[in-house]
């Protein structure tokens, strides 16, 4: 399993109020979520209304469509032209698989799920 996410900084220069930030933040994950199978929130800087870091996250089972679905995201967010990019931050991560460990991951799943049933 693949985890791709992506942290978007956007310049608000022209907004005022929180309250004002708030609806073009809004607008920008609610455009995403309804076109693309992504989740997206705002996960940094909430009380400051100049800017705003946006996070989106996929899960695939190829690393190569997780990265093309973030870059999707990040040329619509640029293309709804309501607010400047700034930064963009993209990674991925193997979850879940036998690489690296995550057997012993599963393994303790299993056993939470015997006690669970017991």
């Amino acid at each position: 399993m693949i985890l791709g996410a992506c942290r978007i900084v956007i310049g608000l220069d022209g907004v005022r109020s929180l309250k004002e930030k708030r609806g073009v933040v809004r607008a920008l994950l609610d455009r995403v979520r309804a076109r693309f199978d992504a989740s997206a929130a705002e996960v940094e800087d909430m009380d400051v209304h100049e800017r705003a870091v946006l996070g989106f996250a996929v899960v695939s089972n190829d690393e190569a469509r997780a990265h093309q679905v973030l870059a999707k995201i990040e040329r619509f967010v640029i293309a709804q032209g309501l607010a400047e990019v700034r930064e963009v931050r993209t990674e991925t991560v193997h979850a879940l698989t036998p690489k690296g460990g995550a057997a012993e991951v599963l393994g303790d799943w299993a056993a939470f799920d015997d006690e669970a049933s017991a």
